[in-house]
């Protein structure tokens, strides 16, 4: 009887204890009273707190009664302090309205990092472009939106629907492209080859501007994309989506893209289907540019599952594109283009291209059709005040080259590429500020080459394996982060034989034992590349908008399977490639120095960086001791692998204004410059001034746009803009010129001009979104230093002076997004 007195007294106290309570409660809107979901409220004095549901409401209980200091935070928004009075036993209202941070002062990333941090507390240059600023410009794949948007990051193109991103100068392999978080793995070696990426299906993109290698491993030497899909905070129990439609004029290219959402419970699901059609891209040099029609479609699938617990993501891609191969061949007095007919003609000696198919939405019998699949799980355990987060992804690419006019169902190239990627990595619990993780993370790799005639890379199998430290913790105002790892990269394949195909007269791949007239195209190989990579890197917060960040990298990429193996035509391209086993892993150090600052009337950024890379790799055009151009495979060109040193250094500069007193005006501006410089000394000293740089350097490109906003609603419509931009690229006179692999570039400059809105319903609600852009307003005819096509050329002169295939001209577009 006494202990059940006892017991019955501390009950009672505990429920005097908690009468004595009060509560936090109230909701986060914007300024046009919409929810703000998920922002977080904290109160520091007792560090608690709590996040806004998906209708922006929150509730914090059991307050001890006292005046405290609120915090709210929200990424996108300013933060908000104020001060609160807890009374006991009641409930205190506090509803907030947050404004938009213009500037992205705490806008946070989840690429290149151990787990979601502030873009103002990593020493990494990080870049971020969200769905809105990519939908203002005129793209034809998700590479081109980004760059638009990301000063430094550039691209070489075959054609509109094929860029290849380049950070720094520096592309390839040597860019890990990422979907979600795991890397796109798809023969990305080749030329002609872009990223399989559903571009409508992209909420944000997030850019490393530096070694990577840390977190990745080998293939982010030069940095990383990162991709992320759009998934939507679907009302519970309600199938919410959009509808879009995107038609460009010179091109003809129609897109189309349905997205939906549906939420229940903790559980949410998004599926996405997309399809796009262009026929021939024109210009006023070229007329349509035969050979560049495509035809492409997606499909996306994803479901999400929250709990106590963690959570964990799956989702699922299917990606289809049919893609046209251009040669430039054309008629060497009118300058029409050509098409080829025969199997073994001569290429100056082609029939023209009817003019109807050079408009024509038919995909013509010389072509590439990719097919792209991806499988993957994300999944998040909560493990005390730490979390295991863990990634299991299965894709496979398959690709087909049709380059038989006479056999068009014949592919030239037919390989199938198959990857699982795995990723998993612990945060231990945060201890005296000390944040750290440790992760192992890889591929298991497959290729086999199908029924094809041409066999430029063997069949291989490849294991990747690394494993990190990452740590970093804050002293004051001085944020420090650095890691270390270590890294092994097996690859290895049999004996490859081709021989004589009685059946159509080509060749195919021979199996043994029965190797009877058949050649050995690629003696087995086995090989197994390490290296030791890692970062350290300290942001200074000088002050709440003002801080200077300094990081030294060092990089790890292993060779790629064509860089060593390659011997053989890839007919996409166009190009005999011809690899050597002996190239070393390439190893680079980079030193990165920023200053940034969010002023109230403008944001400003300067980055320097200086990158010193020990066994570079890169492509030269191949000559005999005569001076000849070596022809292995007649009207394609001939490439081989060299390794040398190599230097990159240079600049991004940007200043956006955003001026209080005219708060509807803005202008961003900003420069890029790259500097690539080969460090082979003697072919410097044979060759001179055109051995002096390395391939594929950008050349200075300076962008400017102004940029009006409405800051009210002008009946149906709201948030309409209007903008002006000017692209200047300047000339390219530093190529890598030995045997004409690259030659010089002549500078221009583009107008573009955009407008935009959203219309709205009298109840504030969305009816869709628009978006106008004119490209190339004047017309002008050019040719990027990093266009492929620029090459394409049969001839030593031409009657109008100009040589090779020029970039797209003037082009009009409208989109149009509907939500429902």
């Amino acid at each position: 009887m006494k202990h059940l007195s006892v017991l019955l007294f501390l009950l009672f106290l505990t429920s005097l204890t908690y009468a004595q309570q009060g509560s936090l409660k109230g909701a986060v809107t914007n300024k046009d009273r919409r929810p703000v979901q998920f922002a977080n409220i904290a109160i520091k004095e007792l560090r608690t707190g709590t996040t806004a549901d998906q209708q922006g409401l929150f509730n914090i209980k059991n307050v001890t009664p006292g005046t405290y200091d609120i915090k709210i935070t929200m990424v996108g928004y300013q933060p908000v302090m104020l001060r609160k009075t807890i009374v006991a036993g009641q409930a205190t209202l506090l509803n907030i309205s947050l404004e938009e941070d213009l500037s992205k002062l705490n806008e946070v990333v989840v690429t290149g990092v151990s787990r979601a941090t502030a873009v103002r507390k990593n020493p990494i240059p990080i870049a971020v472009i969200g769905k809105r600023e990519m939908n203002m410009n005129v793209n034809n794949n998700i590479i081109d939106a980004i760059i638009k948007g990301v000063p430094g990051v550039s691209a070489v193109t075959t054609g509109p629907n094929i860029s290849k991103p380049f950070i720094r100068g520096l592309g390839y392999n040597r860019v890990l492209t990422l979907f979600d978080g795991v890397r796109q793995e798809g023969q990305q070696w080749g030329d002609e080859h872009g990223i399989e990426i559903d571009q409508y299906g992209i909420s944000r993109a997030e850019v490393v501007k530096g070694p990577a290698s840390l977190t990745y491993g080998s293939d982010a030497l030069a940095g990383v994309i990162n991709m992320i899909p759009d998934i939507p905070e679907p009302t519970p129990g309600k199938l919410q989506g959009s509808f879009l439609t995107d038609y460009h004029s010179n091109n003809g290219m129609i897109g189309s893209s349905l997205g939906l959402a549906y939420g229940s419970n903790d559980w949410k699901y998004v599926v996405r289907a997309t399809a796009k059609a262009a026929h021939n891209y024109q210009n006023k040099v070229d007329g349509y540019v035969y050979g560049t029609a495509f035809r492409e479609y997606n499909l996306t699938a994803l479901a999400r599952v929250d709990k106590s617990w963690g959570h964990s993501q799956f989702g699922a891609t299917l990606y289809d594109n049919t893609q046209e191969i251009p040669d430039g061949s054309r008629d060497s007095l009118t300058r029409k283009f050509t098409k080829q007919v025969k199997e073994d003609d001569d290429i100056k000696n082609r029939p023209l291209v009817p003019e109807g198919d050079l408009r024509s939405y038919a995909i013509n019998p010389l072509h590439q059709h990719i097919q792209h699949y991806r499988v993957y799980n994300h999944t998040k355990w909560n493990v005390g005040a730490g979390d295991i987060n863990a990634m299991l992804g299965a894709q496979q690419s398959i690709r087909r080259e049709y380059n038989h006019p006479e056999m068009p169902l014949q592919p030239g190239l037919y390989v199938m590429l198959n990857t699982l990627n795995y990723d998993v990595r612990y945060n231990f619990p945060v201890m005296n500020g000390l944040e750290t993780t440790v992760g192992v993370n890889g591929m298991y790799q497959s290729n086999k080459s199908k029924n094809g005639t041409d066999f430029p890379i063997p069949d291989y199998n490849l294991f990747d394996i690394g494993g990190f430290f990452f740590a970093k913790k804050s002293f004051g105002k001085v944020d420090v982060s650095g890691g270390i790892r270590y890294d092994s990269r097996s690859i290895r394949w049999n004996d490859f034989y081709v021989g004589p195909n009685k059946q159509n007269g080509f060749e195919q791949h021979v199996l043994l034992p029965d190797t009877a007239g058949a050649h050995l195209q690629f003696p087995e190989f086995s090989h197994r590349y390490t290296g030791i990579s890692g970062s350290v890197g300290a942001t200074w917060n000088i002050s709440e908008r003002i801080l200077v960040k300094a990081n030294i990298a060092r990089g790890y990429r292993a060779p790629n399977i064509t860089e060593i193996g390659s011997n053989g035509l890839d007919p996409g391209a166009h190009i005999v490639y011809l690899g050597n086993r002996g190239f070393k892993p390439e190893f680079s150090l980079q030193e990165d120095i920023g200053i940034q600052a969010w002023l109230p009337d403008a944001d400003i950024s300067v980055e320097l960086f200086n990158n010193n890379i020990e066994n570079y790799i890169y492509q030269a055009k191949l000559y005999d001791n005569t001076g000849n151009p070596v022809v292995i495979v007649p009207g394609n060109a001939t490439y081989s692998y060299q390794q040398s040193a190599a230097r990159l250094y240079g600049a991004e500069v940007s200043v956006n204004l955003h001026p209080r007193g005219i708060k509807w005006l803005t202008m961003n501006n900003s420069i890029a410059y790259t500097q690539g410089r080969n460090g082979n000394k003697e072919l410097i000293r044979t060759h001179g001034e055109e051995a002096r740089y390395i391939p594929f350097i950008p050349p200075t490109h300076i962008r400017s746009e102004l940029k009006a906003t409405t800051q009210r609603n002008h009946g149906v419509f709201s948030k309409t803009y209007v903008r002006v931009e000017a692209d200047v690229i300047a000339d390219q006179p530093h190529f890598y010129g030995v045997d004409d692999t690259e030659t010089f570039t002549a500078g221009y400059t583009l107008f573009n001009a955009g407008a935009g809105t959203s219309i709205v319903n009298k109840k504030g609600k969305t009816i869709c979104e628009v978006f106008l852009q004119l490209d190339n307003v004047w017309n002008v005819a050019y040719q990027a230093n990093m266009n492929r096509l620029k090459y394409f050329e049969y001839y030593s002169s031409s009657p109008n002076g100009r040589l090779g295939i020029y970039n797209m001209g003037r082009n009009f577009s409208a989109k149009v997004i509907v939500p429902f």
